[in-house]
């Protein structure tokens, strides 16, 4: 699937949900089929770099993970599209980060039934060291950019977006 980002919106209101956001829309085509494409919208931190082309270093700009998941945050998410629940925005750095590996026992706190934490409490912390090993692995660090996502059209910002 080849997917291209069409522009992006920095948010014009005052709905504190969405602050320091902006809106990121990416028309994602199958197969190189144009008239087969839909169009996504991701929120962005306004703080965010942005996309670097495919093989660059990676910059923490977030929008792979924020469009879907890797094959680790398949298995943390339980889903192949939308937003991965590990992806992480740290403030000190400016960056997104994979919280399978900067937040390992956070993440799988979350992930983990709540019986099974109940019936083995320390179970998070136990199993974070592992987490942390595949991620390493699985989300490829140190390889560079790996996203199809286009970036040259996201230099553009389209109109200002409304939240209602």
């Amino acid at each position: 699937m080849k997917r291209q980002i069409v522009g992006f919106r920095r948010r014009q209101n005052s709905c504190e949900d969405y602050q320091g956001l902006r809106f990121v829309m990416v028309d994602v085509v199958q197969s190189g089929h144009s008239m087969l494409k839909n169009r996504q919208v991701i929120l962005v931190h306004l703080d965010a770099a942005p996309k670097p082309p495919r093989g660059a270093p990676c910059n923490g700009c977030g929008i792979c993970c924020l469009l879907e998941p890797c094959p680790l945050g398949v298995i943390l998410s339980g889903r192949r599209h939308g937003a991965c629940i590990a992806v992480r925005w740290q403030d000190d750095v400016r960056q997104y980060r994979c919280g399978a590996l900067c937040e390992p026992a956070a993440v799988l706190r979350h992930v983990l039934p709540a019986r099974l934490q109940r019936l083995t409490p320390g179970l998070a912390a136990g199993l974070a060291p592992i987490l942390a090993r595949w991620a390493q692995r699985w989300i490829a660090v140190g390889q560079g950019c790996d996203s199809s996502l286009d970036s040259a059209l996201a230099k553009q910002p389209l109109a200002d977006a409304k939240i209602h």
